[in-house]
């Protein structure tokens, strides 16, 4: 598998090449050169397997020739050592023998070590790093967080030979649970949280103002650990062709529709390179805050970025989302066939708030307000169209990571994994700065020292 750039398609580049660079040399960003096809036989295959198997398979189409079949296995088998439940809101778990239908499912992508969706492009990236690095060899790793992203990323370089992390959060834009996951890696770990005086905006101008400055890039052989990077996206689109799979061999006869909550949009372009594979997903839908130029796009054809405002739903104030020109990429431009694929709707706090606190006394279910965002536009979807489906919303990190605001809204208390409970325990080292490059340049120097 080859990699070109989105804005000229004569740069290219082998997977761990891509990866390790992160940008194109033009700065564009890496797309594959060809999106493999699965026959039925080899879906059926694919189903029947655990998850981390089917992940090393389709691994196989997308890396290059220095991962070996065993090297994947290794990676994925070790990467992904957490379930990957799809359940309904009273822990009914989606089963191909279920003796009823069902039609509201949640996929629960937070049970990784972090909590959240990210761990699943995070750790396979840090192996396929290790698998890559030879002795002696560098690299600086840069990466902009809204919430999630730097928590997973720093857990899974933490202490890896020959890498530094820097992970750049805006101040007073993650939860308080998610700073505590960034800034208590250790004051001896490769691992830095530098507290952006500014939004993730700010943050992800920085990581990308930093690539464009060829001699910073070349001193610190730097690294992005954001969704730019196809080390990131590429993973993503693993467990939507093994989740529709199984979906698939529960309800063969009713179309099936994932919800994503989204932001950057690497989510939605990891589940559309899943849809163009071959797997069985008649549509995507996308729930945005109040950060949702895409859906103006959805609605207009017109895209606008602006900046982000602050939400409720923190991890997705985004107002420049990465992933949209892979999204125009994977669809030739043609805006009637991305809306074939996608529909989608923006949600204000009050909604969010209002359908977390309605839908936990109707059930008992916990969301935490990103999946609560998407919950709320696959509902509104249903009332759009006049068919029957499974429905099946990305849960996206575990409620407890958002304890105060969620217990404010449900007006009950939370259980708390051990996890975050221990980790409330751990003391802070936090780097200030403020959202320009000269003061990143300073820290990296720094560190160096």
């Amino acid at each position: 598998m080859h990699y070109y750039s989105h804005s000229d398609p004569k740069l290219t580049a082998r997977f761990g090449d891509a990866l390790l660079s992160s940008l194109a040399p033009d700065g564009g960003l890496y797309m594959p050169s060809v999106i493999p096809k699965f026959t039925p036989a080899q879906q059926a295959e694919m189903g029947a397997l655990p998850f981390w198997a089917c992940a090393a398979k389709l691994a196989r189409h997308f890396v290059d020739e220095r991962f070996s079949d065993e090297d994947l296995t290794e990676i994925c088998e070790d990467a992904y050592d957490f379930p990957v439940p799809m359940v309904t809101a009273d822990g009914y778990a989606l089963d191909p023998a279920m003796p009823e239908p069902k039609n509201d499912f949640f996929l629960e992508l937070f049970h990784g070590p972090t909590l959240a969706f990210k761990d699943f492009a995070a750790r396979f990236m840090g192996r396929s790093v290790s698998r890559l690095m030879e002795d002696g060899d560098s690299r600086t790793i840069l990466v902009a967080t809204s919430g999630d992203t730097g928590g997973a990323i720093g857990y899974s370089f933490l202490n890896q030979r020959g890498t530094k992390v820097f992970i750049l959060y805006p101040e007073g834009g993650v939860s308080d649970i998610q700073e505590q996951q960034l800034t208590t890696m250790g004051a001896n770990s490769n691992v830095h949280a530098l507290r952006v005086t500014g939004s993730f905006d700010d943050c992800q101008a920085l990581v990308k103002a930093a690539f464009a400055d060829e001699t910073m890039t070349a001193r610190h052989k730097l690294m992005s650990a954001n969704s730019i990077n196809v080390g990131r996206v590429v993973p993503q689109s693993f467990y939507y062709v093994w989740a529709s799979l199984q979906a698939k061999a529960a309800y063969p006869m009713r179309p099936l529709v994932f919800s994503i909550p989204s932001g950057n949009l690497g989510n939605l372009t990891g589940g559309l390179i899943a849809k163009k594979m071959g797997a069985p997903i008649d549509r995507f839908v996308v729930g945005h805050n109040s950060n949702d130029p895409f859906i103006d796009y959805l609605k207009s054809g017109e895209y606008t970025p602006r900046p982000s405002v602050p939400t409720l739903s923190n991890a997705m104030d985004i107002g420049r989302p990465n992933n949209f020109p892979r999204i125009l990429e994977l669809f030739d431009g043609n805006l009637d066939d991305i809306r074939k694929s996608v529909w989608g709707a923006s949600f204000s706090d009050e909604d969010t708030a209002r359908h977390m606190r309605r839908y936990f006394n109707t059930t008992g279910y916990v969301m935490c307000p990103h999946t609560a965002v998407g919950h709320l536009a696959i509902e509104a979807f249903r009332e759009d169209v006049d068919i029957d489906f499974t429905q099946i919303t990305v849960a996206t990190a575990h409620p407890g990571k958002f304890k105060t605001d969620v217990e404010r809204i449900i007006r009950d208390d939370i259980k708390m994994p051990k996890a975050l409970s221990k980790l409330m325990k751990k003391s802070q080292l936090i780097t200030e700065m403020e959202p320009n490059l000269l003061a990143l340049k300073g820290v990296l120097a720094s560190v160096d020292a």
